[in-house]
Parts: C-alpha cells; sequence; structure tokens
C-alpha cells in the first residue's frame, strides 16, 4: 500500500478526527479512504446515467414491464430454492 500524505487546515482536520470517532472509523485513514470510495462510486454511476441518458429511447416501463421483472426474479428465486 502507498502512502500519502495531505496538509489540512485545522478546521477541517478537527473534522476528520470527529466523523473517526462518530463514525466509528479506526483512524483518519480509514475515513479518508472511505470518501475516495464513495467519489468514485459517484462518478461510475454518473457516468452510467450519462451513458443511457445518450441512448435511444426504449419502450415504456408500465405496469406490464414491471410484472414481468416480478416474474423473473421469481423464477429465478424458485429454481434456486430447488437446487
Amino acid at each position: 500500500m502507498s502512502t500519502m500524505n495531505i496538509s489540512l487546515p485545522d478546521t477541517l482536520k478537527s473534522f476528520v478526527d470527529e466523523q473517526v470517532s462518530q463514525r466509528g472509523y479506526g483512524t483518519s485513514s480509514e475515513y479518508v479512504r472511505e470518501l475516495i470510495r464513495r467519489d468514485q462510486d459517484r462518478l461510475h454511476l454518473r457516468g452510467l446515467l450519462l451513458a443511457g441518458a445518450s441512448t435511444a429511447p426504449a419502450a415504456p416501463a408500465d405496469g406490464a414491464y414491471f410484472e414481468g421483472l416480478r416474474d423473473r426474479v421469481r423464477k429465478v428465486a424458485k429454481a434456486g430454492a430447488q437446487g
């Protein structure tokens, strides 16, 4: 694992220390790693949303569409329970 040192103003350092204490992180590094992971997830989701927005519209998601999804989930759950 690589090491990175960062400088924070006292107010931000106090905030980080408070978050570590209140949210159950073992160290400030764990807290910062979690923030970075969340940012990665947010950026990934944003990319997926933008990609979806740039595609042609699909069929509307009406009641029949959602009932079809429920049927598929039920079939998979039933198959998993049987075997």
